[in-house]
């Protein structure tokens, strides 16, 4: 943190001196264009800070060559001249020459690199190992059998030994908390078992396929620039029952980690701007190109159920999770091959694979309630959470909290009308389910609901069921009034929902 502060003093002196020239590079004096400008340097130096701190820029004492002291200079400095330019053209600030702002822009660029490169020059950069399979093999596992070609046992003061430098690196790259958490689940002294510290898929893509029983990175997910293609890496390489252990940091755990490095107002002002660029940024499809360009995939912010439901896309099952050291910890098991999705969704606006009419299956459009990835966590959800009344999820933590705003006004379901107009859904009719829910009915319902199309407005608005048994009957009810009567039917179900609705606050959940 001390190191920082004067990292940024020394760039906010740079900035100064740079525009002292280019202020004096004008024809007129400094003492009448310091007044003038005095405020909008100040803005002006609030955005460079800012965008620097964000992208990193400062973080140069974990540079291990050249390049990663160079290019955080210059990913942030074009952000800055992007932003900048934004705001002068856009809402008319900085109401002094272009030449004095991009001037400075450039001075202080070329400055910053060339004593940036001046500083990595003099210190011996930290070596952060992105280890290989030799590398961990001489290391951490000197020894590839417990017994050798005689059968005899191996020196036991030599396995001890092992057993320390394992311990020892573990601690080094993480904690003894992290060190106690994997020892529950592996023998760490086990040479079929893989330790190591990567963000890139290239270092799994090399190791042999089930020559390992677990593998454990002690590097945080966060940094990887492909998180899927990664996980389906570490999936090719273990058997069926392999054990995959790592990490990340969620979005509380980040938002807690910024509020307590920077003093008070000025940690929320940065988390406004991390908040915007690391979760807003990367969600839209005009800014994500652009986020990953800038950050290269590093440092990225996940969630919890994210992180999860990645992992359970790959082919994995949770084991278990654990919160350590201000990290997301989790025990992941092999149990088949990844599903590779085509299209995974994303952005703010989501199509949902639904059975629909004749068993077929529907894309359903709505506004995304939950993070990323959380389809895939239906399964572990409902063994860890029981369903509450209306057939929802007690403590479903997939939901963010504009999820929840908007499902208790039915926004997130307006993008269904989409289905409406194509014919795949019609206004009244029991709901569009995904595979895990429709596996919970009954087979006679099963075969009942595909011979009809879902609707918007389901018949639990009418009955108000509280149990999955009620819901059902509630359903089974419905469907048989619709065979008989089906115009008739689906008026009198409206018009009932509608007045429960607006009269009686009911709600799905």
């Amino acid at each position: 943190m001390k190191r920082r502060l004067i990292f940024i003093i020394i760039d906010v002196l740079i900035v100064f001196l740079a525009f002292l020239f280019f202020a004096w590079l004008k024809p007129a004096t400094v003492s009448r264009y310091l007044p003038m400008f005095a405020q909008p340097f100040l803005y002006f130096l609030i955005v460079w800070i800012f965008v620097s701190l964000l992208l990193g820029k400062y973080d140069i004492r974990k540079a291990r060559r050249p390049k990663n002291v160079i290019y955080p200079i210059l990913i942030a400095n074009a952000t800055v001249l992007a932003v900048i330019t934004t705001l002068m053209y856009s809402f008319g600030m900085f109401g002094y020459s272009r030449l004095i702002v991009f001037g400075t822009i450039l001075l202080s660029t070329l400055v910053e690199i060339f004593f940036g490169y001046i500083y990595f020059s003099y210190r011996t950069p930290v070596q952060v190992p992105e280890l290989d399979e030799q590398r961990i093999r001489e290391r951490i596992f000197p020894t590839e059998r417990a017994f050798d070609i005689a059968g005899e046992k191996i020196d036991e003061t030599k396995n001890v030994e092992t057993r320390k430098q394992i311990k020892e690196i573990i601690i080094n790259e993480a904690s003894e908390s992290v060190y106690r958490f994997i020892s529950n689940y592996i023998d760490v002294g086990n040479p079929d078992n893989l330790i190591l510290s990567t963000t890139t898929q290239f270092n799994i893509d090399q190791l042999p396929v089930n020559r390992f029983k677990s593998l454990i990175n002690l590097h945080k997910i966060n940094d990887i620039r492909r998180i899927n293609k990664f996980f389906e890496s570490i999936n090719s390489k273990l058997p069926f029952g392999g054990v995959y252990i790592s990490s990340s940091e969620t979005y509380p755990l980040r938002k807690e980690r910024l509020l307590k490095k920077y003093p008070p107002v000025l940690n929320w002002i940065y988390y406004f701007f991390d908040f915007i660029f690391t979760r807003v940024f990367p969600k839209l499809p005009v800014t994500k190109n652009i986020y990953f360009y800038i950050t290269l995939g590093r440092n990225r912010v996940i969630s919890r159920a994210e992180t999860l439901g990645r992992l359970y896309s790959c082919g994995f099952e949770c084991v278990e999770e654990k919160f350590i050291d201000g990290n997301f910890f989790f025990v992941m098991r092999k149990v088949k091959e990844p599903d590779y999705p085509e299209t995974p969704t994303y952005g703010p606006f989501i199509r949902l694979q639904r059975h629909g009419k004749g068993g077929k299956m529907i894309g359903v459009y709505k506004m995304r309630t939950m993070h990323a990835y959380s389809e895939y966590l239906q399964e572990y959800v409902f063994q860890k959470n029981s369903l509450q009344e209306g057939g929802k999820f007690s403590n479903d933590f997939r939901i963010t909290g504009s999820g929840k705003f908007m499902r208790k006004f039915w926004l997130d379901e307006l993008p269904m009308v989409f289905n409406l107009l194509k014919r795949e859904m019609k206004i009244v009719g029991v709901r569009p389910l995904s595979k895990h829910y429709f596996n919970l009915y009954s087979e006679e319902l099963k075969a009942k609901r595909i011979k009809h199309k879902p609707g918007l407005v389901p018949p639990f608005y009418v009955d108000m069921p509280k149990t999955l048994d009620e819901i059902m009957a509630s359903e089974m009810k419905y469907l048989e009034e619709s065979e008989k009567h089906p115009f008739t039917t689906d008026i009198k179900y409206f018009f009932k929902a509608f007045y429960n609705i607006l009269f009686k606050k009911a709600r799905s959940g």
